[in-house]
């Protein structure tokens, strides 16, 4: 049984007109992780080999390399027919990180269809006004991106501490500042199809499986000057799909806090008539409570038969080496600066 508070799959869930797309391409703009040596799957560019792709002569350095930060921002072009949409989604801890990262890489973050928040966390939403910053320089704010959340991110977050403190943390943007930069937001607790329906974010996930309790110690604010009070579920967050045709389904979960393998059940549910094929983003497997769960959590995976699994951000080391060891070559971990392609025409590992 769900826990309070959980939404069931609906039957006029708008996953069912979701649009097969040709090719996806993802570009890691930011995650904990550099790394510039490891080998990956014939799908995956490395971070160095896009550098140099953009800047044919480049000389190594520091100055040239993407930044690691704590985050993830994962930057989404989706082609359909020959059209591609684009959506970043969510933007890393702060605007320095994300802007030198595009910038580094080419990626231009004036171009983008959509931009969408998975949860209300700093780690994610720090960078959020950095691509209507951008566009608005370089086109003003008319055509800027749509802006795609729920009201439930908008709240105060901290951590309390063993001895009962809170560690508040950085609020998002605030609605009203990112309609001042133009963006046309889209503020809704519902799935919906994004990007002219190539792309799909979720509702709320059900919290089904006994053993992902989410972020024990994590406490919001409904209003400033309130009471702190225990939101260890962040039932805020959403997850986002999109259709690989002759494949299956791609996963984005930005943070899973409600369990990765609660997203995959829910994401099953929603995509009965095709299989899940890639899972890529942070699995929340780090820090004393969730390594707990790294066992239970593999072993459910498995059920899925994912053919790419891309853990990164707030997976953890301990779970990476157990995903490894479980499923081999189907995982890659990411890293910030690399690009990994899903594409219906050939084989990917």
């Amino acid at each position: 049984m769900a826990r309070p508070g959980s939404t069931p799959a609906a039957s006029a869930d708008p996953a069912r007109q979701l649009l097969e797309c040709d090719q996806v391409r993802v570009h890691v703009l930011v995650d904990n992780t550099s790394d510039i040596l490891s080998t990956g799957p014939r799908s995956m560019t490395p971070h160095v080999s896009n550098l140099v792709r953009r800047r044919p002569g480049l000389r190594l350095s520091g100055n040239c390399l993407c930044c690691a930060n704590w985050g993830l921002a994962l930057a989404i072009d989706i082609t359909r027919g020959g059209q591609t949409r684009r959506l970043l989604f969510d933007a890393g801890p702060d605007r320095p990180t994300l802007k030198r990262n595009a910038a580094h890489l080419g990626y231009d973050l004036t171009g983008l269809d959509a931009v969408v928040l998975s949860h209300g966390h700093w780690d994610h939403a720090g960078g959020l006004v950095e691509p209507f910053v951008q566009h608005n320089r370089a086109r003003g704010t008319e055509g800027a991106p749509e802006f795609h959340a729920n009201r439930g991110m908008f709240v105060r977050r901290g951590m309390r501490l063993p001895g009962g403190d809170v560690i508040p943390f950085r609020d998002p943007p605030s609605p009203d500042r990112l309609r001042e930069l133009g963006a046309r937001l889209h503020l809704d607790d519902q799935a919906r199809l994004l990007a002219g329906g190539v792309a799909y974010l979720s509702g709320e996930v059900p919290r089904v499986t006994p053993y992902e309790v989410g972020l024990p110690g994590h406490v919001a604010q409904t209003r400033a000057g309130a009471e702190w009070r225990d939101d260890p579920l962040i039932l805020d967050e959403r997850w986002l799909a999109v259709h690989l045709r002759g494949k299956g389904i791609v996963v984005f979960s930005s943070c899973s806090h409600a369990g990765i393998v609660n997203v995959l059940r829910h994401a099953r549910a929603a995509f009965e008539d095709a299989p899940l094929y890639a899972v890529m983003g942070g699995l929340h497997l780090s820090g004393a409570l969730n390594e707990k769960i790294i066992p239970e959590t593999v072993r459910d995976m498995a059920a899925f038969r994912l053919e790419r699994i891309l853990p990164g951000h707030c997976t953890g080391w301990r779970a990476l080496n157990a995903l490894l060891q479980a499923f081999g070559e189907t995982v890659t971990p990411i890293a910030v600066g690399q690009t990994h392609e899903f594409d219906e025409k050939r084989e990917t590992i």
